[in-house]
C-alpha cells in the first residue's frame, strides 16, 4: 500500500467518528423541532416542513435520519422516556433514604416529600403531556402504530415500577399491592391531574397538578405501605 492509501486510510476511523457525531447532532436537533411543533399543533398539524424549518434542515436530512413523522415519533418517545428514567435513576436511592430512618411504617408527609422531589425531577410536564396525548390518540386511531405505543408504555412503567421496588426495599419498606400496578395508579393520577389543569386554563398547570398530587397521592401510599419484617 502506498503513503496516500495509508494517509486516506488512517483517516476513515475519524471521519467516520465525525460523521456520526454530526448525523446524531442532526437528530437531535430534528427531534427537538419536532417536539415544539408536535406539542403546539399535534402531529396531524404538523408538516415534516415545519419539522425541518423549525430545525434548520431540508426535507432529504429529515429522510436520511427517519423515515415518516411516526417514525420520528416513537425515536422522540424512547428518548423522553429515557431521559425521565435516568434522571429518576440518579437520584431515587436518596430520594427513599429518609423512609429507612423511620420505626415503623412510613409517616404521610415524608411520603409527601419524596412525590415532591420526584415531580420536581421531571422537565416539561405540561408539553409532555400534550405530546402523551397526541401519541395515545395516533395508537387509538391506528392498528400499526398501536402495538408498538403499547409496547413501549408497558417497558416505561415496569423500569419504573422496578426502580421504585428496588429502592424502597432497600430501606425496609414494602407496598401491599404489586408495585407495577402501584406505579401504574400512580402515573394515571398525574396524567389526569396534568390534563384537567390544562383544559382549565390554569396560568401554571405544575403549580395545580401539585397541588392536587400532594392532597391524594401520599395518603394513597401511606395506605399501601407497610414495613418488611425482619
Amino acid at each position: 500500500m502506498n503513503a496516500s492509501k495509508l494517509a486516506r486510510s488512517a483517516e476513515r476511523p475519524e471521519t467516520g467518528a465525525r460523521e456520526t457525531a454530526r448525523r446524531t447532532k442532526t437528530r437531535e436537533r430534528l427531534m427537538d423541532a419536532a417536539y415544539r411543533q408536535f406539542s403546539e399543533h399535534g402531529i396531524n398539524g404538523t408538516s415534516v416542513e415545519a419539522i425541518t424549518d423549525d430545525a434548520g434542515f431540508t426535507r432529504g436530512a429529515f429522510y436520511s435520519n427517519f423515515s415518516s413523522k411516526e417514525e420520528l415519533f416513537f425515536a422522540l418517545t424512547e428518548r423522553e422516556n429515557r431521559i425521565r428514567l435516568e434522571t429518576l435513576r440518579e437520584n431515587f436511592a436518596g430520594l427513599v433514604a429518609p423512609l429507612g430512618d423511620t420505626a415503623g411504617k412510613p409517616a404521610p408527609h415524608l411520603i409527601e416529600s419524596i412525590i415532591a422531589d420526584v415531580l420536581s425531577f421531571q422537565p416539561d410536564n405540561r408539553q409532555w403531556c400534550l405530546m402523551q396525548s397526541e401519541f395515545r390518540l395516533l395508537a387509538l386511531r391506528d392498528p400499526e402504530v398501536a402495538p408498538r405505543f403499547l409496547a413501549a408504555s408497558q417497558s416505561f412503567l415496569r423500569e419504573l415500577a422496578a426502580m421504585v421496588d428496588t429502592a424502597v426495599r432497600s430501606v425496609g419498606v414494602r407496598f401491599l399491592i404489586d408495585t407495577l400496578d402501584l406505579t401504574r395508579m400512580l402515573v394515571d393520577q398525574f396524567d389526569s391531574a396534568m390534563q384537567e389543569a390544562i383544559l382549565s386554563g390554569a396560568d401554571d398547570p405544575e403549580l395545580v397538578v401539585r397541588e392536587h398530587v400532594m392532597r391524594t397521592l401520599p395518603l394513597l401510599v401511606h395506605s399501601l405501605t407497610d414495613t418488611i419484617e425482619p
